[in-house]
């Protein structure tokens, strides 16, 4: 299933024109509080497909029968781009166990790239609800080798998989090699994917928006 937050009129799509934005995109903070917002957009849709229990909780006038989540998902997110979004879900989601994989593009001089994934750091995942997020979801390789290899750690019984802008390209790599069962949430959808493998119009490269350029090693 495929959910895009932009088809219905909401301030995510507010949200997503300042992360869009060039020069808007010069406030780090404001870049980073967007994407945690468009995570805690997610959380809450999400939040809504998730199993509940009910629970009785004393008031100073009473006993009051609420419903409760009956399991916290786990939180997974990959290095460093994510980390904004993933503040998001945590912000909603804040009793959940949370994974961690440094998952990135390592450029070659022809141009082209590969998809290098040097560490996962992860609870049991196994038969549990595994929301992932990532900003930008372009040829989906790095999300479908990070799914690859916490499913090795364990089986999830369903993927979310979080993201602030998908290319088509990318939607359909994921479904065409992923096995798990998977719902993606996207604040929008581009059509465009470059020969570089960035998204147009995108919005550029989320992580160094958030935290700085970088210098690969």
């Amino acid at each position: 299933m495929i959910i895009n937050l932009s088809e219905t009129n909401s301030l995510v799509g507010e949200w997503l024109s300042e992360i869009r934005n060039a020069e808007v995109q010069q406030d780090r903070m404001r870049f980073r509080r967007n994407m945690e917002r468009v995570g805690e957009v997610a959380a809450y849709e999400i939040s809504k497909t998730l199993e509940y229990v009910e629970k009785e909780v004393t008031t100073p006038m009473g006993i009051a029968n609420c419903r409760v989540l009956k399991e916290q998902p786990v939180l997974a997110t990959i290095l460093r781009a994510g980390l904004a979004l993933h503040q998001g879900l945590l912000h909603y989601f804040d009793k959940a166990d949370h994974a961690f994989i440094s998952a990135y593009r390592k450029h070659n001089r022809d141009g082209s790239f590969d998809i290098s994934l040097e560490y996962v750091s992860s609870p049991s995942i196994e038969g549990q609800v595994l929301i992932l997020s990532d900003p930008m979801l372009a040829t989906g390789a790095s999300l479908v080798k990070t799914i690859e290899h916490l499913e090795a750690i364990g089986k999830p019984s369903h993927i979310h998989l979080v993201v602030a802008i998908a290319c088509t390209v990318g939607i359909e790599y994921v479904i065409r090699n992923c096995k798990a069962n998977i719902t993606i949430w996207a604040g929008d959808i581009d059509d465009e994917l470059t020969a570089k493998g960035y998204i147009v119009p995108g919005l550029g490269d989320a992580g160094d928006l958030a935290f700085g350029n970088k210098l690969q090693q």
